[in-house]
């Protein structure tokens, strides 16, 4: 019995499991997608799928620079350990 019929030829999800959405620009700053992109891209054709993949590097600079947890907040709070 063949693997054919579990193996799609689907672009994969950008996501990398950091699921936040970023207030101000309502991006997720994990995949940089929108929730209604997120919400239908089991739906969406592979060309769909391919132009929101081609937008999300420019989407970067809505969400900013990533401040990161612990490190970020020992800087900023150096009493605190």
């Amino acid at each position: 019995m063949s693997d054919a019929v579990w193996k799609r030829n689907e672009i994969e999800s950008p996501c990398i499991k950091i699921c936040v959405i970023h207030p101000q620009s309502g991006l997720c700053a994990g995949c940089l997608r929108t929730l209604d992109e997120i919400s239908a891209w089991t739906q969406m054709s592979p060309q769909e799928r391919q132009d929101i993949m081609a937008k999300l590097p420019a989407r970067q600079v809505q969400i900013g620079k990533r401040r990161g947890g612990r490190t970020a907040r020992a800087k900023a709070n150096p009493d605190r350990t």
